[in-house]
């Protein structure tokens, strides 16, 4: 599983233990963080393997997922579940992504410094057998997949536009909702 799935041990142990029950639902885990606080909180990111969630497949996740960890009991302490999408300026955690956004804007992040530098911005061009294509301003530059420690888009008004016509194609928008997709956000907001 990659590391940017989940960063440390713990977290890894954790995705081991859930990722069966969420991939038997039919969706994939997308990042899974167990983030410290006065009470932890298992942060589980989850989408279906052609993109896209919905409030109540979240929920079906935190109950299958809550079953489980009652009976498994990984966790010595209490703890808060969290099950939600990526979300639009979303993680990129698994090599498929880099593909699927492609055309699109993201911060990357090496473990190692690569040329002077660990964090690169640009626009993702694709992946070529294990390598991320990233044009920055430099040109377009490969980066193993396994040197990453951080990846996610960014929220661009294209990413926005993007996100809205998908939703609408999937008729997310059923209930009649209309949504302009060629106006940007920020040009709403200015009305």
């Amino acid at each position: 599983m990659s590391n940017l799935i989940a960063k440390s041990a713990k977290d890894r142990r954790m995705a081991e233990i859930v990722a069966p029950v969420i991939e038997d639902m039919g969706f994939e885990l997308v990042r899974l963080r167990l983030m410290s606080g006065e009470v932890e909180t298992l942060q589980i990111m989850a989408e279906r393997p052609e993109g896209g969630i919905e409030v109540d497949d979240c929920g079906a996740i935190s109950n299958a997922v809550s079953a489980l960890l009652d009976v498994e009991d990984p966790l010595a302490d209490a703890y808060n579940l969290e099950v939600s999408s990526p979300g639009i300026d979303r993680p990129l955690t698994r090599l498929k992504d880099f593909e699927t956004f492609e055309g699109f804007e993201a911060k990357v992040e090496t473990a190692e410094m690569i040329d002077g530098q660990k964090r690169f911005r640009g626009v993702l061009a694709g992946v070529e057998d294990d390598e991320v294509l990233l044009t920055i301003e430099q040109g377009t530059i490969g980066l193993k997949f396994e040197w990453l420690v951080e990846a996610k888009l960014i929220m661009t008004d294209e990413l926005i536009t993007e996100m809205l016509r998908q939703r609408k194609a999937a008729g997310a928008f059923a209930d009649g909702e209309e949504v302009d997709i060629k106006e940007s956000p920020e040009s709403e907001e200015d009305e």
